[in-house]
């Protein structure tokens, strides 16, 4: 059925077959092995031809279980709250709005003399404190830019040093954003389990053995399950990166500002392609998109071409906020409140869950507690709408398999309702387990 002598033309075979309906999502291509025998051609024509069609959208490369044709995806999962619901919203992922600073007060300390093209497009204070900031946490010789959020940062890496279609070792379950931003930006997501001390090392060894040209790693608050890196562990993966040097290492640091965990570096000093991304967006509010990317002198100049002013730069007047806020000393200290804050909830959440028979669940970093399930979450999701809350589901966290969870976002919740909460969680386990 599928036809052609070169990449090209396999790739228009493949594509007819699918417009016409002859090739559905979920059927599964030929072995590459396979089609080229049967086209007497050579077998890296075929892989080429695959490459693009995974790259293009067309079809999803499921590692050794092949190639299958993808189904469209109009409504991807994505992270915040739904507004118009009824019910007690903790599925969204977002922190306590009261704990948010209200930035009027610093717009005073935005710079009246208008920034121009060809100015710097990092703001030379900024620069400096981000530089002090940062520098004990990666190798020596970082440079400072900056993004729009830690997304948009690890998009502007990854695009700065790879193709379309290569391979991206990720944490799985994985950032609801990230997923989406790999799988529309035409690279492949190599799922990495993660347990309770972070991503794990032979599943990462696994990932760089099959050709993963990079490695995102989230060393604290990691989203959904809100584990962090042990000092063990982060020296275990750095051990196994210094075997890849080639290999590009970004550490999406999102929660820096906020997180109750110590930081430990996995970026190993052979490394040459490495990224520290720091996001705003939790501690000063997602409004406040920004993220600090400290990286090696070669990322930086090829994402200084992407952020020359003229195409995609930081506003200046974002900058000038948020060097206010992080230089306020009010702030710090209520950035030290909201750590304990965020802390404490993960805590009261998972006693409350232990007091009730519910011991699996562990205390994490971040603004999400991670309750882990055998089977799928929906029914236990319905359950608990019924009881009056929205959870988000874990199932579209996972890379190629669903990651069976619930989420539960805890910023707003105070005591009873933590009390309430857990309450209804060991009821709606009860009601599944008795089915």
């Amino acid at each position: 059925m599928i036809g052609g002598k070169t990449a090209n033309e396999i790739f228009d075979s493949v594509r007819l077959h699918v417009q016409s309906g002859e090739l559905q999502p979920g059927d599964t291509l030929p072995p590459v092995r396979e089609l080229a025998v049967s086209l007497a051609i050579n077998r890296n024509t075929v892989a080429a031809a695959y490459k693009r069609l995974v790259t293009s959208g067309l079809a999803q490369s499921l590692g050794r279980n092949g190639t299958v044709i993808a189904a469209p995806n109009f409504r991807p999962a994505r992270e915040g709250n739904a507004p118009q619901t009824r019910l007690l919203d903790i599925s969204g992922g977002n922190p306590a709005p009261a704990r948010l600073p209200d930035v009027r007060r610093y717009f005073t300390a935005i710079d009246a003399t208008p920034r121009l093209y060809g100015d710097a497009a990092v703001d030379a204070r900024l620069g400096v404190w981000a530089e002090n900031w940062m520098a004990d946490d990666h190798p020596a010789g970082g440079e400072i830019n900056l993004a729009s959020g830690a997304v948009d940062a690890v998009e502007r890496l990854l695009s700065a040093q790879l193709l379309p279609g290569d391979s991206v070792a990720v944490e799985d379950p994985c950032f609801l954003s990230s997923i989406n931003m790999l799988r529309y930006a035409g690279f492949s997501p190599a799922p990495v389990a993660v347990d309770h001390e972070g991503m794990q090392v032979d599943a990462l060894e696994a990932a760089l053995l099959n050709g993963a040209r990079a490695a995102i790693v989230t060393p604290r608050a990691h989203n959904p399950t809100g584990c962090s890196l042990s000092a063990a562990r982060a020296a275990a993966l750095r051990e196994v990166l210094a075997r890849y040097p080639q290999v590009m290492v970004i550490v999406d640091d999102h929660f820096a500002l906020l997180s109750a965990a110590d930081y430990h570096s996995v970026i190993p000093d052979t490394t040459r392609r490495w990224a520290l991304v720091r996001s705003m967006s939790k501690a000063l509010g997602p409004d406040m998109r920004m993220a600090l990317i400290a990286c090696d002198t070669v990322t930086s100049a090829h994402l200084r071409l992407r952020l020359n002013p003229g195409s995609q730069w930081v506003s200046h007047l974002l900058q000038d906020l948020v060097f206010a806020c992080l230089t306020d000393d009010r702030i710090r200290e209520r950035l030290d409140d909201n750590r304990r804050f965020y802390a404490s909830q993960q805590r009261k959440m998972a006693a409350a869950l232990h007091a009730r028979g519910v011991s699996h669940v562990l205390p994490g970093d971040g603004l999400n507690l991670w309750l882990s399930l055998t089977g799928p979450s929906q029914p236990l999701a319905f359950q608990l709408a019924q009881a009056g809350w929205l959870v988000r589901e874990g199932e579209p966290f996972g890379i190629r398999t669903p990651a069976h969870g619930l989420r539960l976002s805890l910023s707003t919740l105070n005591d009873d309702d933590i009390a309430r909460l857990a309450d209804d969680i060991q009821y709606a386990l009860q009601q599944h387990n008795q089915e």
